[in-house]
């Protein structure tokens, strides 16, 4: 029977703020380049201030690593559920107005509690890195509470970010789902998110992934730290111990692609890239949309990478919901 949802996804809900920045300015605030860092409000407002010169060019965008995924699926043509919490105030209204209009079914529609909304301050520099200060507001409090039980039973997929290892009861959420997943035959997923989650919270990795998750997703440094294995082979067999299938992405190199039996190279799409904000989400949530309708493994990587390709080219970690149509249609014609 078809279930209602391709994806089930949990994570924050953060509002970004995307401001171009470069290299200079990264040093001179203290700030470490490439990774997500999570800070207090003072911190992120103090920042603001020393970017208030460039606030004139700053995009918001609803956003939260399993948010992007999700919207993804749901613009591709799938159906998305997310659990998340925001707050009662403007950027919680925005949040929620921006999922709706991405058609993702939300568990925080009904009602929202006092507090701040959070938010992820994303600096981009001339080589199109990014780099994230994350003040996670209301969102820290994210709890089991949180879940749909019947929305998640009614998916083909849960999908966690491996964010909500910095929260108590965000790890707890996402064991819950995984374990409620477990019981209720729906196929589990997880994203390692940022090679700082891995080196600094490993232990609380290990408890999100229990025995094991259906599917992974990860980039080449993340799978190194994890694994400890720096070649690419090594490093995807340690993570056979962890993961039923997984994707390694591997920037401007394309991915490789474990799908429980056969590993497989997908080819990269040669761009050149202006902003890699949500590449590895629009990846996995291009992926998900693949393997939920009809898509096998290798064809699911081939318009996950050519998606990711797609985004870096645009600023902000989203395409227009009308660009996912296009770029499916083209790559259906491709296919033959």
């Amino acid at each position: 029977m078809k279930k209602k949802y391709n994806v089930y996804g949990v994570g924050a809900a953060l509002v970004d703020t995307e401001i171009e920045v470069d290299d200079a300015f990264l040093g001179s605030a203290g700030i470490d380049k490439g990774v997500m860092t999570l800070v207090d409000e003072p911190r992120q407002d103090r920042l603001l201030e020393l970017l208030s010169t460039h606030l004139v060019a700053s995009r918001r965008a609803s956003g939260g690593s399993a948010a992007n995924s999700v919207i993804a699926t749901s613009c591709f043509g799938g159906r998305a559920f997310y659990s998340c919490k925001v707050a009662d105030d403007e950027n919680g209204r925005f949040y929620l107005a921006d999922m709706a209009r991405a058609g993702v079914d939300c568990n925080v529609c009904a009602g929202r509690e006092s507090g701040v909304t959070g938010k992820c301050l994303v600096m981009i520099t001339p080589d199109a890195e990014r780099t994230m200060n994350t003040f996670l507001g209301i969102s820290s409090t994210l709890s089991a509470q949180n879940l749909d039980a019947a929305a998640l039973a009614a998916s083909e997929f849960v999908y966690v970010e491996g964010y909500l290892v910095t929260s108590d009861s965000g790890r707890a959420a996402a064991i819950a789902a995984r374990e409620l997943a477990e019981r209720s035959g729906v196929r589990t997923a997880l994203s390692f998110s940022d090679p700082g989650i891995v080196a600094h919270f490993r232990d609380g990795l290990a408890q999100m992934l229990g025995n094991g998750v259906d599917l992974l997703f990860c980039n080449l440094a993340e799978a190194q730290e994890w694994t400890g294995e720096q070649r690419l082979e090594d490093a995807a067999e340690g993570l056979r111990k962890v993961a039923r299938s997984f994707a390694i992405t591997l920037g401007g190199e394309g991915a490789l692609v474990f799908d429980g039996r056969h590993y497989h190279r997908i080819a990269p799409y040669p761009v050149k890239p202006i902003d890699t904000n949500g590449a590895g989400d629009m990846f996995a949530g291009a992926y998900i949309y693949g393997i939920t309708n009809g898509f096998d493994a290798v064809a699911a990587g081939r318009l996950a990478n050519r998606a990711a390709a797609e985004l870096v080219t645009h600023y902000g970690p989203r395409l227009p919901a009308a660009a996912h149509r296009r770029l499916l249609d083209k790559f259906d014609r491709e296919q033959g």
